[in-house]
């Protein structure tokens, strides 16, 4: 990483803050206080020692500093917790800002485009990369202040007593910054590194811990091992990269820390021999001027060391800020409003030059010309690759398109994609079940609830449905965990039949199921398309005399369309797919 590239995430980072400036804000006021109670409770500290060792002070006497600084003591704690967690808050917002942007930049990217990259890739990147800005925001930027007000406070308190310490401080001060700066130029970049390597084991782990049974099955279970195991063994080098800078800074910043107290404490023991006779205005160096800056000297450096010691989370929040303002600065479907469909619109879907394309823009099926008026039910057959499931994903507004696609005379481009999807359902081949309860699952927005009995006898649901533990209560789990593929399948298919909608998509919705949960799902889809208007797209021949119409694709394109009276008997695309069916099955 260049450094323009460095100074340009900075600044970005610097640019999200306004998520959480009311409580950067109150940092900077308790920071600022926190420097006035250091120096309060210095100068308690000093007047007690003077009073006990120079003036031989009464103790009674000396019950009010006693209390004052215990005051003082007390005060400080407060003002740091409420500080600690002032920044705590200020990460907060500032994450939950972020992590909401990059949902709503995957909401308007749509499966089709997320599919392009692994699971644990956005998992890394929602999680890991934007809880590392955390100590960003919450240490380093609040510090960066108390960096700046803690020492000078301390000077203009430490310059009227005795100006060589001052000029001391001042004077080591700038070299704890400036080796910090030298120590950690390649933070960021091992950072950005270590990242990379994180994100690239996450993919590939949680990638092939989905396809475990196909890896057993294919006998490929160590080569992937080796892989999983180099990935972690990469992984761990980055790690140690970014570890080695961090103890380096530190110990750099803990010497010369050091240096620069121990060089004000030789000062003041050689004026107290009298080998020294400057710095104190002529008035000679006094036992409190001394236990104050001694006192204080920790106290100036502290904020800087602290500074330093957070200097890595500045370079981790940069190698993380890396991938993910490259995220939220591609070019994305601007977000719009757009159209709401009148409520008395007639559904009627118009195709005409339909080129369906990928997120990049590569042609994936088309043109195609065709007509869903109301009520229709249609279902398309065609080979693996013909262009099906690019039809349904652009239907669903998932895929960018060129041409015309009007729903009820509006582009579906203009249409509102909340609203829109709204007024359909769809079941996928690989559907995803919210880790809720199986009855939330089976009753979304809007749903009759009376006819839920209907729908899961239908369904099949009814079948596991008493050997779950809290019947309907059941947790489902994350990916439907405690349901097998094939009762999540028969769950997604009774969750759609339950919404009401006035478009039904469907991809091969019982790819998972046996022969006979495959018969009573189709028999339960046939029956509710009656209600609303279809689309299936199927590969079981055996299902297509109980469709209206039939479209047949290959290569992206719709090459015969008409009813099965119609077709099945003509020799053609369709009569040609029978006979392989056919043939398969000898």
């Amino acid at each position: 990483m260049n450094k323009t590239r460095q100074q340009f995430l900075s600044h970005w980072l610097r640019q999200q803050r306004s998520h959480g400036q009311r409580w950067l804000r109150l940092c900077s006021v308790l920071g600022a206080l926190s420097a006035v109670v250091i120096v309060l409770q210095a100068w308690t500290l000093a007047s007690l020692l003077q009073a006990l060792i120079q003036q031989n002070a009464d103790r009674h006497d000396l019950l009010p500093l006693f209390i004052a600084l215990f005051g003082c003591f007390v005060l400080r704690a407060a003002v740091n917790f409420l500080r600690e967690r002032a920044g705590f808050m200020a990460g907060l917002a500032i994450r939950r800002a972020l992590r909401q942007q990059v949902l709503n930049r995957l909401q308007q990217s749509g499966p089709a485009w997320i599919q392009g990259k692994p699971a644990g890739s956005w998992s890394s990147l929602l999680l890991e990369q934007i809880e590392d800005m955390q100590d960003y925001y919450a240490r380093y930027l609040p510090q960066m202040t108390l960096a700046l007000l803690i020492p000078l406070v301390i000077l203009l308190t430490v310059l009227p007593l005795n100006w060589a310490a001052a000029l001391i401080l001042f004077a080591t001060a700038p070299l704890i910054p400036l080796f910090m700066a030298l120590v950690g130029l390649g933070a960021a970049d091992a950072n950005r590194r270590n990242f990379a390597a994180l994100a690239r084991l996450s993919g590939d782990f949680l990638d092939r811990l989905r396809g475990l049974d196909t890896l057993r099955l294919f006998h490929r279970g160590e080569a992937e091992k080796q892989h999983i195991g180099q990935a972690t063994e990469h992984f761990r080098l980055r790690t140690m990269e970014v570890l080695r800078l961090a103890f380096l800074s530190s110990a750099v910043l803990e010497f010369f820390a050091s240096l620069a107290i121990a060089i004000v404490a030789v000062y003041f023991g050689f004026s107290y021999l009298g080998e020294l006779n400057f710095g104190h205005y002529n008035s000679g160096v006094t036992l409190f001027a001394g236990f104050l800056v001694l006192v204080l000297a920790p106290e100036f450096f502290q904020p800087l060391r602290d500074l330093g010691t957070f200097y890595h989370a500045k370079a981790q929040a940069v190698g993380a800020a890396d991938v993910l303002e490259q995220f939220l600065s591609q070019d994305h479907p601007a977000p719009h409003q757009g159209i709401n469909l009148p409520a008395a619109t007639v559904l009627n879907i118009e195709a005409c030059d339909l080129v369906i394309c990928s997120p990049a823009g590569t042609p994936l099926a088309g043109p195609l010309t065709f007509s869903l008026p109301p009520g229709r039910r249609v279902a398309v057959v065609g080979q693996s690759g013909a262009g099906k499931t690019s039809l349904i994903n652009a239907l669903l507004g998932f895929l960018p398109y060129q041409g015309s696609l009007r729903i009820g005379g509006i582009e579906l481009r203009e249409l509102a994609p909340t609203q829109w999807h709204q007024c359909l359902s769809w079941v996928g081949q690989n559907p995803q079940l919210p880790a809720t309860t199986l009855g939330e699952n089976l009753l979304p927005a809007g749903a009759e609830t009376e006819r839920l009995p209907a729908v899961i006898a239908a369904c099949g649901i009814d079948e596991f449905l008493p050997l779950l533990p809290q019947g309907l209560e059941t947790e489902v789990g994350e990916h439907a965990l405690r349901l097998s593929v094939g009762q999540a399948q028969r769950v997604a298919v009774a969750r759609a039949l339950m919404k009401p909608s006035a478009l039904l998509l469907l991809d091969e919705p019982g790819a998972s199921l046996d022969a006979h949960h495959h018969q009573r799902i189709t028999e339960a889809l046939i029956n509710a398309s009656y209600q609303q208007t279809t689309l299936m797209v199927t590969h079981r021949m055996s299902e297509l005399a109980a469709w209206d119409e039939i479209w047949v694709m290959r290569d992206g394109k719709i090459i015969q369309q008409g009813s099965w009276d119609a077709l099945h008997h003509l020799p053609g695309p369709l009569f040609s797919l029978l006979q392989q069916r056919e043939e398969t099955k000898r």
